[in-house]
């Protein structure tokens, strides 16, 4: 299985970075590259994050590609401005984490010091969306897209290249939390909360309306499974330099870009799923950037609205063990 995947690579430690190990440890995936895209972090931090996790790793022999460091059409000032408007969005990513946008810059600024340290490899020389078109051709129909942060790098390659989505396997995403509005004011908002669309309502639009063959859409359910003390024991039980890693930069969070990536990788996992038209709202309100799904005979005609497998339950136990192994690997001589 040809795999790329597409991710803001926020570190160290996390969901994101811990994204890559379910792709890396499985002997049945190849993993062409990963693209960087701004998000959860700055783009530039990100890719260095990511090019030192991958170091520890024992797996600099993939390559990473820096992608788009701001959304399509969303900035900070207007972020700032629908919160005035609308009230605060929990998670700003890059704009302010969990705290206030104010004073953040329009712009990525320079890459601050790692605690994990500077990474002594380097990004590609292509940008993510030309590496994501030229890899996609090179393996027509066989390459699957996983896409676990905002969909900014996509989006720009499908406009380079209209062909690029039909050309893929398909797209395996996290994204597109239905109905969480509640759990909002009952629970954690911050979970509750569709950063990766919010970040770049339009990049996933244009994802979403695509020509693939196949989308999968991991949303309500990548929040199931916890990281928690227990959970990094037993992967801390084996020794080796990633573990420590994982231990010493644990985030207890859920398993969001993890799941996404496990299902990629063995579909098998899944073990309930509907299929729903999906889009994402763009008008200028309170719901902008918000998913919304129709049953195949309720959705609106030719809007280019596609078929979506929409996963609401796995084989969490089995998904479980198997990220403990994935955590633990050793890699192949490079």
């Amino acid at each position: 299985m040809l795999v790329i995947e597409d991710n803001d690579f926020l570190g160290p430690g996390g969901s994101d970075l811990q994204s890559t190990l379910p792709l890396l440890a499985n002997p049945h995936v190849k993993v062409l590259g990963f693209t960087v895209v701004a998000g959860d972090g700055w783009e530039n931090a990100e890719a260095a994050h990511l090019l030192r996790f991958l170091e520890i790793a024992g797996r600099s022999d993939v390559p990473v590609f820096d992608g788009a460091t701001l959304p399509l059409v969303n900035s900070v000032a207007r972020m700032r401005n629908w919160e005035e408007r609308f009230g605060p969005i929990p998670w700003k990513g890059a704009w302010g984490g969990l705290g206030s946008i104010d004073g953040v810059p329009a712009t990525q600024p320079p890459v601050p010091a790692l605690s994990e340290g500077a990474p002594h490899t380097h990004t590609g020389t292509e940008t993510a969306a030309d590496f994501l078109i030229r890899e996609v051709h090179a393996h027509p129909h066989q390459v699957t897209i996983v896409a676990v942060g905002p969909m900014t790098n996509l989006a720009l390659a499908i406009r380079l290249d209209p062909s690029f989505a039909a050309t893929a396997k398909q797209l395996v995403f996290m994204g597109a939390l239905i109905d969480t509005n509640m759990e909002a004011v009952t629970g954690n908002a911050d979970w509750a909360s569709d950063f990766n669309f919010i970040f770049d309502p339009e990049a996933a639009h244009i994802v979403l309306t695509a020509d693939w063959p196949k989308i999968v859409s991991l949303g309500n359910v990548s929040g199931k499974v916890m990281m928690d003390k227990a959970l990094m024991d037993r992967i801390a039980s084996v020794k080796t330099p990633l573990t420590a890693y994982l231990k010493a930069n644990m985030s207890p969070l859920p398993l969001w870009d993890e799941m996404a990536a496990a299902v990629a990788a063995d579909p098998s996992l899944i073990t309930h799923a509907v299929d729903a038209m999906m889009d994402v709202d763009l008008t200028d309100g309170v719901n902008y950037g918000h998913a919304h799904v129709w049953a195949p005979n309720l959705a609106p005609k030719g809007m280019g609205l596609r078929p979506v497998s929409v996963v609401q339950e796995i084989d969490f136990k089995r998904f479980t063990d198997e990220f403990v192994h994935d955590a633990q690997f050793t890699p192949p001589h490079h």
